[in-house]
């Protein structure tokens, strides 16, 4: 479960827009063609399938003017894209490797190396790059990196360490906070703790903005736990169908969390 916007419904750990404008200006002829890379760029970027995102980034790359690493990294992100949508995930590490070795946007590039390590079977890798990028990230960026720790190691079933990338998230978090506490109560839950002040927990999850989306995975099982199966339906049912109507990456990136809600759902039809 690892994702490059940050859930479906929370905080994105992809850089702004003004992150990744810098170009290299150069003589005239380089800084015309550096232009051409950007509109490759955007080109790949607003692709509507996976070969032709790869189509115009390839392009972009072969350009003949030295690319500055902002541009560079962007356009092998976009490779990365194209392999991740084709679940060609060993494929798309090395490219998120390669990318890194660039040194710009290093914490959102960790980020899509793990996702494509976690697609590959390699939960261990994708812990490795989740760490680097919490350590590297800007505090911006910072509580949703533990988030995604957090999320993965739990899905993983490493409950004491999903408590500890949880709590960091908890402490660093601010907009997405009470996501991050439900799914830190959640982790405990699955460990066998007592969790006080549950429903509170729950209320302060569901009346926020990040109790959208992803949201409604932690509410769904949260209310599972408590018993409350009426409303873990209602949320599961909703992460579930928002999740199959989405495309690309997400959709592929969320699929332990859409396996999970679904498993959930039977067990209480079975009940």
């Amino acid at each position: 479960m690892v994702r490059s916007q940050g859930a479906a419904g929370s905080k994105s750990a992809d850089p702004s827009e003004d992150e990744v404008t810098a170009v290299r200006r150069g003589p005239a002829g380089a800084e015309q063609r550096a232009s051409s890379a950007e509109e490759l760029l955007h080109k790949a970027m607003a692709a509507r399938s996976a070969a032709a995102r790869a189509r115009w980034a390839r392009q972009g790359l072969a350009t003949r003017a030295p690319l500055d690493k902002t541009t560079q990294a962007m356009l092998l992100r976009q490779l990365y894209l194209s392999a991740f949508e084709a679940r060609r995930f060993q494929r798309a590490r090395e490219i998120a490797l390669q990318a890194i070795e660039l040194g710009v946007m290093v914490d959102v590039l960790q980020q899509d190396a793990a996702r494509a390590a976690i697609g590959a079977g390699d939960l261990d890798a994708a812990v490795m790059h989740l760490r680097v990028a919490a350590r590297r990230g800007p505090a911006s960026r910072r509580p949703f990196h533990w988030w995604t720790l957090g999320s993965a190691l739990f899905l993983g079933h490493r409950y004491a360490e999903a408590i500890a990338a949880l709590e960091r998230a908890v402490r660093w978090g601010t907009r997405d906070k009470p996501l991050y506490r439900a799914h830190l109560a959640l982790a405990r839950i699955a460990a066998g703790e007592r969790v006080a002040g549950l429903q509170d927990v729950i209320d302060e999850l569901a009346s926020a903005p990040c109790g959208q989306g992803y949201g409604r995975f932690v509410l769904g099982h949260l209310a599972y736990a408590a018993g409350e199966w009426t409303a873990a339906r209602r949320y599961l049912e909703g992460f579930v169908a928002r999740t199959a109507s989405s495309r690309g990456p997400l959709a592929i990136a969320l699929r332990p969390e859409v396996e999970m809600s679904r498993s959930t759902l039977a067990k209480m039809a079975a009940n």
